[in-house]
């Protein structure tokens, strides 16, 4: 090995060949993060006002899991309204964010073996995200997501082959190589899946990230859910209204409660901003003034700034700056994608924060 460093060395010059080294160490040992969630495109329609979620009985800012019967309904009452596509899914929304903003990412799912799981292992890719899928005979999953005028989004999610990911599906490879795990709650109705892959990643030494996901899917697991974060999560990430379901409290009671369950508790607040808390140290961090048209992804993409300040090692106050700086992005575009002219203004402003903190 010494013989062959001095050959090169030669060649190449003694500084230029340590620039190098020290470049690949720094990506093999860079803080890498894994998502897993539902692996679905969105179908992105902006309606003109609340009749159309009345009459499909669609509770307004709800997760509705429908079947295909009730997805080719919404698509008939609605095919007049152009539609954007997207690939979507909570998880997969904060991993692309993550990759954007420059960690390293993977993602584990289950496509079909159609278009629709086509478009989005493509998009993932271009996205710079490893995708780790599996494959079923079913179509692939997919989310119509009505977006009212106010910005508050409908999600009606078909799972298909995307809910086929099992608990065999996973080893303990797939986790090798990273430092972040994060799920999406939406996953958690599948138990066995959940479990083996929170085992999977304590296994492998991974911090365990959650996002509560909906109200009503925190309210239908709410036994499972507590049992979880207790024994296998970090970090949780809820909204008021989750907070609220996983509680039953006011924003800063529930924030108390979560954090002694987990490492680190976040409790977004909207237009207000985020409350963070770990141990015994409390941060209030201000949301971004934002010209709202969608809140489509808004937390998926808080997550994907407050996990790359953790990756980064910034402190918890400058994480939620930084997801705060990212989520009010995201609410100024149609869906959880946002154009590379976003992402060079999101970059130019986290580095102001940065220089703010003395980071």
């Amino acid at each position: 090995m010494c013989i062959i460093f001095k050959c090169v060395a030669k060649v190449i010059g003694f500084y230029e060949l340590c620039n190098i080294f020290v470049e690949n160490f720094k990506i093999i040992f860079m803080e890498k993060i894994l998502g897993m969630g539902n692996a679905l495109t969105d179908i992105l329609l902006c309606v003109s006002d609340d009749a159309p979620l009345n009459q499909l009985e669609l509770p307004k800012g709800s997760m509705q899991l429908i079947d295909e019967v009730k997805m080719h309904e919404i698509s008939e009452l609605l095919s007049h309204i152009p539609a954007v596509m997207a690939t979507g899914g909570s998880a997969s929304n904060t991993i692309n964010g993550i990759t954007k903003l420059g960690i390293p990412a993977g993602f584990l799912g289950k496509l079909g073996k159609d278009a629709v799981g086509d478009f989005f292992m493509n998009d993932s890719i271009e996205n710079g995200v490893t995708p780790q899928m599996t494959y079923s005979e079913t179509p692939s999953g997919r989310c119509t997501v009505l977006i009212t005028p106010d910005g508050e989004r409908t999600l009606c999610t078909f799972l298909g082959a995307a809910c086929e990911l099992y608990a065999e599906d996973l080893n303990l490879e797939m986790f090798s190589d990273y430092t972040f795990f994060h799920i999406e709650g939406y996953l958690v109705q599948n138990h066995d899946l959940i479990k083996r892959a929170v085992q999977l990643a304590k296994e492998a030494g991974l911090t365990v990230s959650l996002d509560l996901a909906s109200f009503n899917v925190v309210e239908t697991n709410l036994d499972f859910l507590h049992d979880l974060i207790e024994n296998y999560v970090d970090i949780v990430f809820a909204n008021e209204e989750e907070a609220k379901s996983f509680t039953n409290k006011s924003p800063e009671e529930a924030l108390e409660l979560i954090s002694k369950k987990c490492k680190i508790a976040v409790v977004k607040t909207g237009k207000t901003g985020s409350l963070i808390k770990s141990g015994e140290v409390t941060h209030k961090v201000g949301s971004r003034v934002s010209d709202c048209i969608d809140t489509t992804g808004a937390g998926d993409l808080y997550a994907s700034g407050f996990l790359y300040g953790l990756a980064k090692n910034f402190s918890l106050d400058v994480c939620g700056a930084i997801g705060s700086i990212v989520a009010g992005h995201v609410v100024e575009v149609i869906g959880a994608k946002m154009p590379n002219e976003k992402w060079e203004t999101i970059h130019s402003e986290i580095k102001k924060v940065l220089e703010m903190s003395g980071n």
